[in-house]
């Protein structure tokens, strides 16, 4: 993709870019806009083609103490993204595994948002959650999936209001269906893929790439007036 922002110097750190998907389209994104981007994931390293690109922190979102001791180490940070999530279609009825959803995808953006939020402040800096387009419809599929990146958006919403003073801005995408691998099971459905392909304007799945652009908008002083949003990224599927 062109690059049409400059973070020249800019402190980014992109939670849950481990596995080559939509975090890490963000993080080889903003790196290609001059960047020093931190990555971070439960796995010991990330993918290859990211092992040499990128710091790397190891780090899991539910483990609080872990997010603390890290977020103390960081005197300032320009920008966090927010992008560590799980979900398993057709699992999410299960009462264990919904509250490990919830666990993950709400109560671990809030984690990190809280714990880093002294070194945003310092940097006045942006903080970009990703919630999801079922944020606004239901998901019978992944009902604790939907339930929490509708509970992000809400909580983009709030943490804008309260951290303006600190002039944090926080704002949230949301994006469709994309080509990742938490979306691999979904599309071994050929009838599910060619439902998505007919009801979506532009005709096709989305690419990591395709919300990457997006996100280093919102995180610019081209979107400084910008807070509280939750920006649909789908293709048109949502107005359809």
């Amino acid at each position: 993709m062109s690059v049409t922002h400059d973070f020249s110097g800019a402190e980014v750190l992109v939670v849950g870019a481990s596995r080559g998907g939509i975090g890490a389209a963000i993080a080889r994104a903003f790196r290609a806009a001059g960047a020093e981007v931190t990555i971070t994931g439960v796995e010991e390293s990330p993918v290859a083609a990211d092992r040499d690109r990128f710091r790397y922190v190891q780090l899991d979102v539910c483990d609080g103490a872990a997010i603390e001791a890290y977020a103390a180490r960081t005197q300032h940070l320009d920008i966090l993204v927010n992008c560590a999530a799980i979900t398993a279609r057709g699992e999410e009825m299960a009462p264990d595994f919904f509250a490990k959803v919830v666990d993950v995808n709400l109560h671990g953006t809030f984690r990190t948002a809280a714990a880093f939020h002294t070194a945003l402040k310092a940097g006045e800096g942006a903080i970009i959650n990703v919630a999801s387009m079922y944020a606004v419809f239901g998901s019978p599929k992944n009902p604790a999936y939907g339930a929490s990146k509708a509970a992000v958006a809400q909580l983009t919403r709030s943490l804008a209001i309260a951290w303006a003073e600190d002039g944090i801005r926080v704002n949230a995408v949301a994006p469709g269906f994309i080509v990742t691998e938490q979306s691999a099971r979904s599309r071994t459905d050929p009838d599910h893929v060619a439902a998505v392909n007919k009801r979506t304007p532009l005709g096709r799945w989305g690419a990591p790439e395709d919300i990457a652009g997006p996100v280093l908008f919102l995180a610019s002083d081209a979107a400084k007036f910008i807070t509280g949003t939750c920006l649909a990224i789908d293709g048109g599927y949502s107005i359809a």
